[in-house]
């Protein structure tokens, strides 16, 4: 599992380039295989959940980015499915409130993180500030940041400066217990668009197609350049980017499952064990129930 997780990881400090990745599996497992697959690993990661719940020491944050129709939500639903609820929290960003533009770009995304003892799972996230904004520029004057009036004005150096504090608030929660995993959605543009022709062929996902999204879908060639630059800008050693083949999406879940679950696998989380004193305060317990009368 471990190489196969290496060979979607995004190296640190160095630029990568979208199409040196996939957008597709060719390899010799099928759906039926990979569903099952996933559902063990689903059983896994409920118990590594319990274990980080129990012992409330660590959290983990997955933050997942895509292309519209890329399979976000749909990865979200089959790989946390088996999770308990209460330990899990989902957030779903979108165009920041009025109240949210008073405070920096990261502040409503600080305040969605979870707590330890939990996984938080941000659907879009604090990236879009240097994603969606990258591609409009005029989205970041919303923000009424100090000198900057015109778009024209967000040069290079804004950028640099912007990775930089994404950098730092995401080395400041893995250095406070908070472990960070960033997994791209990798979908080709041929898919993006049968996925878009199946929402509008079929009344029931129509709900999901707007008119926008072919708006954006013309600016395919910017968001490209717009994730290459962030991906190679944040992925570090301690808070990784994943490039995950999103053409297949059974075998998008089934990564991003291996990832989640190898990640656990590091954190080596243990149930906690009580001390003497405790266990011997439990076995008095024990045996007062066990002599309780039941009719009293």
């Amino acid at each position: 599992m471990k190489k196969e997780i290496a060979l979607y990881a995004a190296p640190s400090k160095k630029k990568i380039r979208l199409n040196d990745y996939s957008t597709t599996y060719g390899g010799p497992m099928d759906k039926q295989a990979g569903q099952l697959e996933l559902e063990k690993i689903k059983k896994s990661l409920h118990t590594s959940q319990e274990k980080l719940y129990a012992s409330g020491t660590h959290a983990v944050l997955v933050v997942i980015q895509a292309m519209d129709a890329a399979g976000k939500d749909s990865a979200i639903e089959h790989v946390f499915s088996g999770i308990n609820p209460q330990g899990c929290q989902v957030h779903s960003f979108k165009t920041p409130t009025s109240a949210e533009y008073g405070h920096d770009f990261l502040w409503r995304h600080y305040a969605a993180l979870p707590a330890k003892g939990k996984i938080g799972i941000h659907n879009r996230s604090h990236y879009e500030y240097v994603l969606a904004c990258k591609v409009h520029p005029g989205y970041i004057l919303n923000e009424n940041l100090p000198d900057y009036v015109s778009p024209d004005q967000i040069d290079q150096r804004f950028w640099k400066n912007r990775y930089e504090s994404i950098r730092n608030f995401e080395s400041h929660l893995s250095a406070n217990g908070t472990t960070v995993i960033k997994i791209f959605l990798h979908v080709s543009k041929s898919e993006q668009k049968q996925r878009f022709l199946d929402r509008i062929n079929d009344p029931e996902k129509n709900w999901k197609f707007a008119g926008g999204d072919l708006k954006e879908r013309k600016l395919w060639r910017q968001y490209q350049a717009a994730y290459e630059e962030a991906i190679s800008a944040t992925s570090t050693q301690t808070c990784p980017w994943y490039i995950v083949p999103a053409d297949k999406k059974w075998y998008a879940r089934l990564v991003v499952a291996k990832i989640l679950a190898d990640t656990f696998e590091k954190l080596d989380l243990q149930f906690p064990v009580l001390d003497e004193k405790e266990q011997s305060a439990l076995a008095a317990y024990k045996k007062e129930l066990e002599d309780e009368n039941e009719s009293s």
